[in-house]
């Protein structure tokens, strides 16, 4: 890892267990010493999950390390089954059994004759790359071992790649909710990445189809086209414009029309919102620099561009080597440094970011925070999203703000 002077990118290791901490009646059981979770917990904690009783540690010795003793492990996989009697351990390795070599699938396939609860490996130490790797491989081990159908539910859908790594995602789930039920009367039927259960992953293949958010939950739906033949939606709905076109995507997916009254909402928000664009015009050249999650970076990109702003600096702070086709004017910084140096630059912008970023700006800079990490604040609101009609409406208010300073 390199030398940070804010906070490091988290892991794989780190994107693997807030995606797997949402699920209920499941455990992640994670092999390794108490410091290493310790140091987990806090982060989970601002994004708004709880581990209390489904995130454990084995501890480990210098004994186990040196001999490769995984009794701990097989001792804490059978207290945990015995005492909690959860349907799922997921057991994941830690940087040091990674280290060591420690065969997590080996244990596991010995141990499920021992145990009730079904036992899932998970091998991702913080070796294999950064948080999005980790929520590519559990979304993966999710569809393998959990997803099944059981029957059919007409006019559901299911949110695939919601994460609580996802600022306001609380919100943006509450805004999605409204805009499926008011477009097409459909209603939620599972997510995968939040809010969900063994029992609700059983029934995801039910669905008529999938609402995919994030690039690392495509493979998910890739298998779930193949096998239950549930068709998808890769794509986030930022801005009027980018509202509609992903709704009348999901229209032509399901064939059923976009209602009347979706339609006449967003047509009166893009008229409303045209004098945004007249001042785009006025000031020649408005300045905007965004760094979120890939898929969020996209979103704003090109809802400033529905308002005439061309970003000047796009950042993004994960590998996009599993991105498909990822657009090239997206920077990925190499080290701290640069991404220091960068913002500390920007004079006059419409800045949105995480706080950290946001921090390094001066205060010419109209600041709106977007993603994670938090550092001054928390998370509490459900009702204002960033995606949609009502999270447009709510990013306008900040590009009023912007303009006005220009004055």
């Amino acid at each position: 890892m390199a030398l940070c002077r804010y906070l490091p990118t988290p892991s794989d290791r780190m994107g693997a267990i807030w995606s797997l901490l949402s699920i209920k009646d499941a455990v992640v059981l994670e092999y390794g010493p108490a410091g290493t979770t310790h140091y987990s917990v806090s982060l989970f904690s601002s994004m708004g999950v709880s581990p209390d009783q489904n995130l454990f540690c084995t501890h480990m010795s210098e004994d186990d390390v040196i001999m490769g003793d995984v009794t701990r492990l097989e001792d804490a996989l059978t207290e945990i089954d015995e005492n909690y009697t959860p349907k799922v351990i997921f057991v994941i390795a830690s940087s040091v059994s990674s280290v060591i070599g420690t065969d997590i699938k080996g244990v596991c396939r010995y141990m499920q004759n021992e145990v009730n609860a079904k036992l899932i490996p998970v091998e991702t130490g913080g070796f294999k790359g950064d948080y999005t790797v980790g929520m590519r491989e559990v979304y993966g081990l999710i569809e393998q071992h959990l997803i099944g159908k059981t029957g059919s539910a007409p006019k559901t859908y299911n949110i695939l790649g919601a994460s609580p790594s996802a600022y306001r995602i609380q919100s943006d789930l509450w805004e999605l909710r409204t805009l499926m039920q008011q477009s097409f009367g459909y209603t939620l039927g599972g997510i995968l990445g939040m809010e969900s259960s063994v029992d609700t992953l059983a029934s995801l293949g039910n669905a008529e189809i999938n609402l995919v958010l994030r690039a690392e939950a495509l493979p998910a739906a890739q298998k779930m086209q193949e096998k239950y033949g549930i068709p998808y939606v890769y794509g986030t709905p930022y801005g009027y414009e980018g509202t509609e076109i992903w709704l009348k995507e999901i229209s032509e997916k399901i064939h059923v029309p976009l209602s009347d009254a979706i339609k006449a909402e967003l047509a009166e928000r893009r008229d409303t919102a045209i004098h945004f664009k007249m001042y785009a015009r006025m000031y020649r050249a408005p300045k905007a620099a965004v760094m979120a999650d890939y898929d969020t970076l996209c979103g704003f990109m090109q809802l400033l561009r529905e308002i005439c702003i061309e970003p000047t600096l796009c950042a993004c702070p994960h590998s996009l080597q599993h991105i498909e086709n990822a657009d090239t004017s997206i920077v990925v910084f190499e080290n701290e440094r640069m991404q220091i140096d960068a913002f500390k630059k920007l004079n006059q912008h419409l800045v949105f970011a995480d706080e950290i970023s946001l921090h390094l700006c001066n205060d010419s800079n109209t600041k709106v925070c977007v993603s994670f990490p938090l550092v001054y604040h928390g998370q509490i609101a459900r009702h204002l999203p960033l995606m949609g009609i009502r999270g447009t409406d709510h990013i306008l208010e900040s590009v009023d703000t912007y303009y006005r300073r220009l004055d």
